[in-house]
């Protein structure tokens, strides 16, 4: 390594280091000039035995350059996913104020559901399911319902959402559960066989 690049590669890490309080600062490592050639050679060594990657061909339309995908925000994408959801409740609701345009949004909206289904994102309403305490569902309101056997899934207030098979967001629901027979009951039924 030239003493220009030496020189260079020391002001960065000093100014890298500045950047943060004196407390956090890294101090250099304690290397001997007999190491630090050790590992000069072995990257020297390394970079000869590798084949250097071409440029990019300018010429070649984009779409075929290898160029990164940006990971994706998860976050940003489960909300996207559950305003996609709200949008195709509040339309099946058949309000009938234009049949035309909501039909039209309606197609809009499955397809863009399918396009996302088939990239691997999953929206899953939980309306009318059977409700267990260890499903990973987190319960805004538990509410009686005398027409119920079962604890059952009322209202999904926000989907469960999966990315490649991965929970990325947990549904809220409303869960109706059957009236507990009260106290008293019991005691009158007991009574009655006596």
């Amino acid at each position: 390594m030239s003493p220009d690049r030496r020189l260079l590669s020391r002001m960065r890490e000093e100014l890298r280091q500045r950047r943060h309080h004196r407390s956090f600062r890294i101090p250099p490592p304690s290397w001997d000039d007999e190491v630090t050639e050790q590992l000069e050679r072995l990257l020297a060594t390394a970079a000869t035995h590798t084949e250097p990657v071409p440029p990019p061909d300018e010429k070649a339309p984009a779409a075929t350059r290898a160029e990164p995908v940006p990971p994706l925000d998860e976050k940003a994408l489960a909300a996207a996913a559950t305003n996609l959801w709200r949008a195709e409740r509040r339309l099946a609701r058949k309000d009938e104020d234009s049949p035309a345009k909501s039909r039209q949004a309606g197609r809009f909206l499955r397809t863009t559901r399918g396009a996302l289904a088939e990239a691997g994102l999953v929206v899953q309403d939980h309306d009318g399911e059977q409700f267990h305490s260890g499903r990973s569902l987190e319960v805004l309101l538990f509410q009686d319902d005398p027409s119920l056997a079962t604890e059952t899934v009322l209202e999904t207030v926000r989907p469960s959402i999966y990315l490649q098979d991965r929970h990325i967001q947990m549904g809220q629901v409303i869960v109706g559960c059957p009236p507990q027979p009260s106290p008293d009951s019991d005691d009158d039924v007991r009574n009655d066989h006596a």
